[in-house]
């Protein structure tokens, strides 16, 4: 009799509700992936990936941190060595990855779209591996779009600086396309970075050239923000998100304001105070522009970034030294979100935590300003980042379960450079049913295949498309 795959059909799914549940209600549904960072140049343009390392391995900092940790040379994860000999490097680098979710997402990755389910990942079946998946990354239905729709995403939100042109987004537009939509976001946090004065100068020049116009003041400052988000919206834009420590929630008057900008500006160094001043009276400034528009609004809370002076000064930011932070969460947000919704300015909102300790935290707190306006206003958002995984992702929804409705939850979104992070949906969606699956083992929901499938066909799909305020194809 042969061997079952590792990766079956019923994997994850303990119950036979749970396999109901997954194959009849989840595993069809479109995807809507509100919030990732795929390259839109490479959506715009139908790329076409030349070999397995390129699509898999760049950029990857889950894999690149699992490369170092097995002691490999940085020549093979980020230097100038060959794609098989990086690829042969985190082959090898996989067998060491039992129980993290690397193991299980590499073999999910592999079955689908490639279709090898009959091997693991390792030294021995390196070069075989290589050899099929890049000959199947020749056809046509591997370039960028068609990975899209192969795994039926109808929506993609990238993330974008205010400055950007668009203009990937405004090609794709033309080429008349109608599925996947492609949709950009306003990711400000480059706006707040007085805390690096000089990238936070080059910023606004940049600024300057992208809105027409001097800034001189806190005020052109702010209109010139305002420009540019107008002309997000009018490319499609419907949601921020901000990638920050925490929420900054600071008393900040306009005659402030106006002083600690000024002076940023003329390159005098500002104070933690001035920097908190600045950064909370941006943030509202920011929120109150959402609300305006009708806009959903993101926060990342909770990362500790670039950790590693050497290697920043090597590889430069963003490449794989960041891990969980331990801010202040709770007294800010509630400040930050009663500020907005004390004028009813606060616009829809998603709230994502790095710290696990913040769970409990962020389930109630999106209690505290329900208002009954939209099913789930706020939102108590997906596990993020280093919670991105059987754990994290079980947590989060028993702590939004137990203290909100995860009836009314928007569901999983990639937050992903990669094209193959698309198996990312399909494990939430997995551990999703095998939850409610036990729960109904277990006697603690009622068997009620109707009752429960409506919860997983909303929590995976009909939730997010009612939610997010652009067109959402299916």
């Amino acid at each position: 009799m042969k061997a079952r795959p590792f990766i079956h059909e019923d994997f994850l799914l303990e119950t036979a509700t749970a396999r109901d549940l997954y194959h009849n209600f989840a595993s069809q549904l479109p995807i809507v992936d509100y919030h990732c960072h795929l390259p839109p140049d490479q959506i715009a343009q139908n790329h076409r990936f030349s070999t397995i390392t390129e699509i898999w391995l760049k950029g990857d900092h889950y894999k690149w941190r699992a490369m170092r940790t097995s002691g490999v040379n940085e020549r093979y994860i980020t230097g100038e060595a060959s794609d098989w000999e990086k690829f042969e490097a985190w082959a090898k680098t996989v067998p060491g990855t039992l129980r993290n979710p690397l193991y299980h997402w590499t073999h999910m990755e592999l079955k689908n779209p490639f279709g090898i389910s009959d091997k693991l990942l390792d030294g021995d079946s390196a070069r075989d591996i290589y050899a099929v998946c890049n000959e199947v990354l020749k056809s046509d239905e591997m370039r960028t779009q068609g990975l899209l729709q192969h795994h039926k995403v109808v929506v993609v939100c990238t993330t974008d600086d205010p400055v950007d042109s668009l203009e990937h987004h405004q090609a794709y537009a033309k080429s008349g396309l109608k599925s996947p939509r492609l949709y950009p976001t306003w990711r400000p946090d480059k706006a707040m970075a007085v805390d690096d004065p000089e990238g936070w100068s080059a910023w606004v020049a940049q600024l300057e050239a992208a809105s027409g116009m001097s800034i001189s003041s806190y005020a052109g400052f702010r209109e010139a923000l305002q420009k540019r988000h107008e002309f997000f919206h009018r490319m499609g834009c419907r949601q921020s998100d901000h990638g920050i420590e925490t929420i900054y929630a600071e008393p900040c008057s306009e005659s402030e304001a106006a002083a600690i900008f000024a002076k940023a500006r003329a390159g005098k160094p500002l104070s933690p105070d001035e920097i908190l001043k600045y950064k909370s009276a941006l943030l509202y400034d920011f929120g109150v522009m959402d609300h305006a528009r009708g806009w959903v609004q993101q926060y990342h809370l909770g990362a500790l970034r670039n950790n590693n002076t050497r290697m920043r000064k090597t590889l430069g930011p963003d490449t794989g030294f960041d891990s969980i932070g331990d801010f202040e969460i709770a007294r800010p947000l509630a400040r930050f979100l009663d500020r907005l919704d004390s004028t009813n300015q606060l616009a829809r909102t998603i709230l994502y935590n790095l710290n696990p300790r913040d769970n409990e935290v962020m389930a109630t707190m999106i209690g505290n300003f329900q208002d009954g306006s939209v099913p789930g206003k706020l939102q108590y958002g997906s596990a993020w980042w280093f919670l991105d995984q059987l754990d994290g992702m079980e947590k989060q929804m028993n702590a939004l379960s137990n203290m909100g409705l995860i009836a009314r939850f928007v569901g999983m979104l990639t937050d992903s450079r990669s094209f193959l992070s698309y198996s990312r949906h399909e494990y939430f969606r997995r551990l999703l049913c095998n939850m409610l699956g036990n729960d109904v083992k277990n006697g603690l929901l009622p068997d009620d295949r109707q009752l429960l499938g409506q919860v997983v066909e909303d929590v995976c799909f009909y939730n997010a498309k009612r939610y997010f305020p652009f067109e959402v194809p299916g």
